[in-house]
């Protein structure tokens, strides 16, 4: 049977927690001209924490009307949900463009250092500082002291002097090791990554500060979170209240962009490339569109997802916690209450928290032995 165990601090009410001011800013999406395709071996971890690495390399895709080989320059490996996709550039200087989750760092140099065969990873660049993509940041420095790191210019200055509330590691509740910010990627820059020059795109929505990257010349689109094969990810500026309801219309904005610059593949921040000419991409908009008018009509299922989502990314990280730790670390985790209050204000606290992990357990997301809580 589900319950809250008997617990000397209990779970405090539903009011909000104050004092988390986070700096943001809302950036309008820059639409440039467009341009063809992108890179899967296998990297086998044991983990049932979706901590796994899949490579994308010159793999063909194919239709009735396309034949399109991915450029061997662009290595892509997917890590799962827990921890970013990893994109290297390879050339004389090759780059990083995001690193995974910090539970993943050792997994992750690891991946980088024999991908790049004895060579040195000379520029690391990130699409936005959520803490499942830049986690191995600080690791892949230390191995690599000299490579220079890039981070979107909104979130230079927080990341110059680790401003955890700032870079909302603090509200969400998660972990990421401070890592030294060299120089800021500006919107409307292009940046040399690997043998590349890519175009650097606002991409609001899922974080207002995010950008995303654009190759023109064979018109590979590197997402970040602004674009997955199937769904969307929680659109944090709505949590914070930064952003309101023009939070949806942003994100929608960005899916213009991205459908503006006729991309042929596009690399998402979790899962596979997405090709034009398999017709994926075209489903990918088409169904990330349907879902964020949907949590615009009603603002208190996305809120019900984000918690879920946060719950869940919790047991991914964690692997299992008793029904005690769990109920700790949500009554310590503001974009929480923030949630419950958009979700479900007129339920208590204590009754909404028990639902969010409730629901997951009965969809098979969780599993509860009768003392602790397990990722599944």
């Amino acid at each position: 049977m589900l319950r809250w165990p008997c617990r000397s601090r209990p779970l405090r009410s539903s009011a909000r927690p104050e004092g988390i001011k986070r700096r943001r800013q809302r950036l309008a999406p820059q639409i440039r001209a467009p341009s063809s395709p992108l890179p899967l071996e296998k990297y086998k971890q044991s983990r049932n924490d979706l901590g796994h690495s899949r490579a994308v390399n010159n793999r063909r895709m194919t239709s009735s009307s396309v034949s399109t080989t991915l450029p061997a320059d662009i290595r892509v490996f997917d890590r799962g949900w827990l921890s970013s996709t990893n994109i290297v550039c390879l050339g004389e200087e090759p780059a990083l463009i995001d690193t995974s989750y910090v539970k993943h760092e050792v997994e992750t140099v690891e991946l980088i250092r024999k991908t790049l065969n004895g060579a040195a990873l000379a520029r690391i660049a990130h699409t936005h500082l959520h803490s499942d993509h830049c986690g191995g940041t600080h690791a892949l420095q230390r191995l690599w002291p000299n490579a220079q790191t890039w981070v979107p210019e909104a979130s230079f200055e927080a990341a110059r002097v680790w401003d955890e509330e700032a870079l909302t590691y603090r509200a969400t509740g998660q972990r990421c090791r401070r890592f030294r910010a060299d120089h800021a990627m500006a919107v409307g820059q292009t940046l040399r990554l690997g043998e590349r020059d890519w175009q650097i795109h606002a991409a609001p929505g899922h974080d207002p500060l995010a950008v995303f990257l654009f190759d023109p010349r064979d018109r590979v689109l590197i997402a970040g979170d602004a674009l997955w094969e199937q769904g969307v990810g929680i659109i944090f500026p709505v949590i914070d209240g930064a952003g309101g309801s023009d939070a949806f219309d942003a994100f929608e904005q960005t899916l213009d962009a991205i459908a503006a610059l006729q991309p042929e593949w596009v690399i998402p921040g979790h899962g596979t490339p997405i090709a034009r000419g398999t017709g994926a991409l075209q489903r990918a908009l088409a169904q990330a569109r349907s879902r964020i008018e949907h949590f615009k009509q009603h603002p208190e299922s996305h809120a019900l997802y984000a918690a879920k989502v946060f719950v869940k990314y919790e047991l991914m990280d964690a692997g299992h916690r008793t029904w005690s730790e769990l109920g700790a670390w949500m009554d310590r985790t503001p974009d929480l209450h923030r949630l419950h209050q958009q979700a479900a204000p007129a339920t208590a606290w204590r009754e909404w928290a028990h639902g969010v992990v409730a629901g997951l357990i009965s969809k098979g997301a969780l599993r509860d032995d009768g003392t602790q809580v397990s990722n599944v």
